[in-house]
This record gives C-alpha cells, sequence and structure tokens, in this order.
C-alpha cells in the first residue's frame, strides 16, 4: 500500500502542472469567471474537464492482481490489471465549478473512455466517474466561494464510492478486495489533496485577475488625470492630439485614434502616414459603434484600410458618450487579434467610462462659464435707471454753474458705463480697473450727495495688480449708498481699503450707514430675499462669483448692527506674477 503513495505524488504532480499549465489559457480563466454559462459555453466546459479526467487516467499506475506489480504507463489493460489514477479531479472540479451538467457530462466522458481500455475494473470505473460528477455537483454553490476544505471533501468522497462500487460489481469480489486494500487508502488521500490543490491553482488566477485589473484601473485613473487639463477644453483636433499621445505612451498598443461622430480627431503610433487627422470616419464599425454605443472588436480586413502595407491587424472600438449620447470614439489597434487580452479590454471600457466623463466636466464648466456672464449681465442690468437720470440731471444743472465739473461728471459717467459693457467681454480684470470703476460711480454720487458723501481710500499700491472678477467691488459700494447711508441725515462716510496681506488681498468696505437687522443680515449673500428694501440680488451674484472664481475661502464676510453701520470683506489669493487670461 505505501509504495504507492510516492508514485501517485508523481502522477498528481504531473496533473497539477498541467492544470496550472491551462489556466493560464484567457479561455478557461473566462469560463471559470463566469456565473452564468450559455450553451455553448456549457459544452466546452464538459468536453474540457472531460479531456482532463482523460489525461488523468492516461497518468493513472497500472497494477495487477495476479502478480502484485506496479506498472508504467498504460494505453490498454488486460483482465487482471486496474489502475490507481487522478481521473476524479477533472470530474470533481467540473461539478463543483459547473454544477451538475458539466460534472455528469465531463463524468461520461472521462467513464466511457476509463470502459474501453479493459480491465476487471472497467464498467465499475466508468459508474464512478459519472457517480463522481453526480456528487460535486451537490456540492456546487452558484456565487458562493468554494472552500478548500470542501474541494477535499468531495475528492476523497468521490474516490471512497470508487472503491465501493468496485467491490460491488467487480467480478471477481477477491480479486476486487485485493485491489480496493492496496490501492484505496492512496487513491483517497491522493485525489483529495489533488482535488484541493486544483481550487487552490484556480484561486490564484482570480486573485492575479484582481490584481492585474486593480494596476489596470489605477493606470486607467493616471491616464484620466493625465488627459483632464486637454479634454476639459472639449472634444477638438488639439484636445484630441494631447489625449492620444499621452494615452500612446502609457498602453502597450500599436495605435491609439480619437474621432468625433464624422471625422478622425488624431492618430497616433503606427500606420500615422495614410491614418491621418481630418479624413472622414472609414469603418462601419466605427459608425456601428456611435450608433450603438457599444464597444467592438474588429479584425484587419473590417478596418477597411485601403493601403497596402498597413501594419494594424486588429483594433478595439469604444464611445466616447456626453449625457449617454455619443460624441465620438476611442480606437486602440494593434498588430494581431492576439494581442487584445482581458486586461486589455478592462483598461479600455475603464479609459472610455473616465474620459466621457471628462467631456461632460468640460460641458458643465462651459456651462458654469455661460453661468457667470449671466450673472455679470444680471449685474448690469441692475444699474439702477435712476441712477442715470438723476446722473444726468446733476450734470444739466452744472453746465451753466460749473461747466468744468459737469464736464468731469461726464467723463466720469462715460467711464462707468464703459467699464459695465466691457465686463462682458472678460473673465478677469485687475483690482487696479475695478477702483478706477469705484471711483468714476463715486464721483458721481459724491456730487449728488453735495458734500453730505465722504470716501476714505486705504489702498495698497502693490495689491492692485490682483486678479479679480469683474463687477466684484462697484455694487459693494453701490449697496452702501442704496441701502446704508442714503436716506442718512449726518456726513456719510464710506472707507475703501485694499491690503495685501501674506498670499492675500484683504477687501474691505465700510459705510457709517443704518446697518442691517438680524434677521436679513442670516441669508444676505446667501440667496436673494424681497424685501421693502431690496433683494440682496447684487451681494449674491458677487458672493457666488467670488466662490465660484477664487474658492470658499472668498466668499463675503458681511458685519452690521442696526444703527451702527455696515462692513462687508473679503479676500482674494495673490501671486506675485499676476497675469490676466
Amino acid at each position: 500500500m505505501f509504495e504507492l503513495f510516492l508514485p501517485m505524488l508523481e502522477r498528481l504532480g504531473i496533473i497539477v502542472t498541467v492544470a496550472f499549465i491551462i489556466t493560464r489559457f484567457r479561455f478557461l480563466r473566462e469560463l471559470i469567471d463566469q456565473k452564468t454559462l450559455d450553451s455553448r459555453q456549457q459544452y466546452m466546459a464538459i468536453a474540457f474537464f472531460g479531456v482532463f479526467g482523460i489525461i488523468g487516467t492516461y497518468t493513472g499506475i497500472t497494477y495487477d492482481t495476479s502478480s502484485f506489480d506496479f506498472g508504467r504507463w498504460t494505453y490498454t489493460l488486460v483482465e487482471s490489471e486496474a489502475l490507481a489514477n487522478s481521473r476524479v479531479i477533472g470530474i470533481v472540479a467540473a461539478g463543483l465549478f459547473g454544477g451538475y451538467r458539466i460534472g455528469i457530462g465531463a463524468g461520461i466522458i472521462a467513464g466511457v473512455h476509463r470502459f474501453s481500455l479493459g480491465g476487471f475494473t472497467g464498467a465499475a470505473c466508468g459508474i464512478s466517474a459519472v457517480v463522481a460528477g453526480v456528487i460535486a455537483g451537490y456540492f456546487h454553490k452558484k456565487g458562493k466561494p468554494l472552500k478548500l476544505k470542501t474541494a477535499f471533501f468531495v475528492g476523497a468522497l468521490a474516490e471512497t464510492l470508487q472503491m465501493g462500487i468496485i467491490l460491488l460489481i467487480s467480478d471477481p469480489f477477491a480479486r476486487a478486495w485485493v485491489l480496493v486494500q492496496e490501492i484505496g487508502l492512496p487513491m483517497v488521500a491522493a485525489n483529495g489533496v489533488g482535488s484541493a490543490l486544483f481550487l487552490l491553482i484556480i484561486r490564484n488566477v482570480l486573485h492575479e485577475e484582481e490584481k492585474v485589473g486593480a494596476l489596470q484601473a489605477q493606470k486607467a485613473l493616471r491616464l484620466a488625470e493625465s488627459t483632464v487639463s486637454h479634454l476639459r477644453k472639449g472634444l477638438t483636433k488639439d484636445s484630441a492630439e494631447k489625449a492620444c499621445q499621452i494615452i500612446f505612451k502609457e498602453v502597450q498598443v500599436s495605435a491609439i485614434s480619437m474621432t468625433d461622430k464624422e471625422r478622425i480627431l488624431a492618430h497616433v503610433g503606427q500606420a500615422d502616414d495614410h491614418h491621418k487627422a481630418g479624413e472622414p470616419i472609414q469603418t462601419d464599425a466605427t459608425r456601428e459603434v456611435i450608433h450603438t454605443g457599444e464597444r467592438i472588436v474588429v479584425r484587419h480586413e473590417d478596418i477597411h484600410c485601403q493601403h497596402p502595407s498597413c501594419p494594424l491587424g486588429a483594433a478595439v472600438i469604444v464611445p466616447l458618450k456626453k449625457r449617454q449620447e455619443v460624441v465620438g470614439t476611442l480606437k486602440f489597434y494593434v498588430t494581431t487579434p492576439k494581442e487584445i487580452s482581458n486586461v486589455l479590454l478592462e483598461l479600455i471600457q475603464g479609459l472610455s467610462s473616465l474620459l466621457s466623463q471628462q467631456l461632460e466636466l468640460a460641458d458643465a464648466e462651459k456651462a458654469q462659464e455661460l453661468a457667470r456672464e449671466a450673472e455679470v449681465k444680471a449685474l448690469q442690468a441692475q444699474v439702477n435707471p435712476h441712477f442715470l437720470f438723476n446722473s444726468l440731471n446733476v450734470i444739466v444743472s452744472l453746465t451753466r454753474t460749473e461747466p468744468d465739473k459737469a464736464r468731469s461728471l461726464l467723463i466720469a459717467l462715460s467711464r462707468f458705463f464703459r467699464q459695465n459693457l466691457g465686463a462682458t467681454t472678460k473673465t478677469w480684470t485687475t483690482l487696479k480697473e475695478e477702483l478706477k470703476h469705484v471711483k468714476a460711480y463715486l464721483l458721481i454720487e459724491e456730487t449728488r450727495f453735495v458734500d453730505r458723501l465722504h470716501v476714505d481710500y486705504d489702498v495698497d499700491e502693490s495689491a492692485l495688480s490682483a486678479r479679480i472678477a469683474p463687477l466684484t467691488l462697484q455694487p459693494l459700494v453701490e449697496n452702501s449708498i442704496k441701502h446704508g447711508i442714503k436716506d442718512q441725515e449726518v456726513e456719510a462716510q464710506i472707507i475703501i481699503s485694499i491690503q495685501q496681506v501674506g498670499g492675500h488681498v484683504e477687501i474691505l468696505v465700510k459705510d457709517n450707514g443704518a446697518g442691517i437687522d438680524g434677521d436679513r443680515l442670516k441669508t444676505l449673500g446667501e440667496q436673494s430675499v424681497e424685501s421693502s428694501v431690496g433683494t440682496g440680488f447684487g451681494l449674491f451674484n458677487v458672493n457666488k462669483r467670488l466662490e465660484h472664481m477664487h474658492g470658499e475661502g472668498s466668499k463675503l464676510q458681511i458685519k452690521s448692527n442696526k444703527g451702527q453701520g455696515t462692513d462687508i470683506a473679503f479676500s482674494i489669493p495673490f501671486y506675485e506674477k499676476e497675469t490676466l487670461s
């Protein structure tokens, strides 16, 4: 009995090695990973595991019950011979992974083959092969991970039942009894261990797939981060070219291409001498991806390249979408279809999703930019017609008595409205320009108030190059006049302070007006509120634009007490070399 252990372990090593090699093939890895197999896949699985069982039979050790000798590999058996083998491993694996149908199917293939070899145990071994498939199918748990101890138990149990069937069916019984005593225990132990080892190999393969998938996900995220600065400008020829160049350096393919719905936007890599940007889309496969929004893998003949020596032998085409609508495609070219692995397909699919999200973000940023422009126009629309009429009335009244002053006010009014109109075409301006705008506005207001309004400027000249959104400062000053000091009988005062503090510029508009009651102060700048004294829409717009363009830390800080004036402050980042975009 014990002299059989070493040869059985030797044969077991061969089976395990074969199993490990087979799991390197994409077919088996796809098969094992499938939760639900279609009919074709089931037949392929039955054939595969059936052949695996046949290999286990051929690698068995012959045992002659007459001479009590163990032999080597054999292809036929005489009446007195039997086999100590590892056939059960393939059948048990079939049932555990695929259930009854695949387990029994593999058992029939391996069992019929064993029966054809002959020997006095041929019929018993053939039947026990099918029984092993039934037992393994019983322990199949769909969607649940298999445990090593379960595989060991099923393998050992199937082999134990085979020993029992040999004793029941094989004739003569005495010969069967001698055989079971000699090979029973080694085969039970070896096949139990072999089934567990096979499961362990499969686990390692799946774990390896998960690790590779995680690495590909990291690569996809890294590529998406690298391309975001380009694709956030939209799907254009320039952004597509730069994105394709970045992806091509990281992904091991022959070429990368990107299209919109009609034309090739970029092609980087092999065949760029005849696959050129600007040309119309040539392949029906690309049009199909645009139409269906589904990934397609094509061969050389489907690429429709007319160049006789084109090196591109296959391609993966994936859609680029914005809000579920296909706006273009991303193509990965390789030399042969064999280069298209599961890992590459997962990477391509992940990139397609991430790049599509970037294109959606590009649209969102454009919409945000339009919203900012709309806010500026809304601020312009708020220029009170009474301000214009009152200003013109003041100028008319001064034309006779103080013509020079009237001329200065006309220039200030012209400058004020020119600044308002120019704000619609600019995203940024400088604090210097903003302060000019405020001074033009205040020159008119000071004249209207006839010495009742006094403005103090505390300005750090070095801070005036800081960038700021147009029409940010003037609405704050206007708010102080309209709601703070307009009806004030005593001398009204406004202080405008601009100071550089470290890496920021701190800006303050302070008045000594009527102040703001507590309930209104809570919502001012955060939302527009209808009331008898105004809507707060100007402060709301300014606050939101500061938040959008400079960040959360630049929002308005409003302090006020009823009858004690109001302070409106905010800060913006300041860089040594400010430039306007």
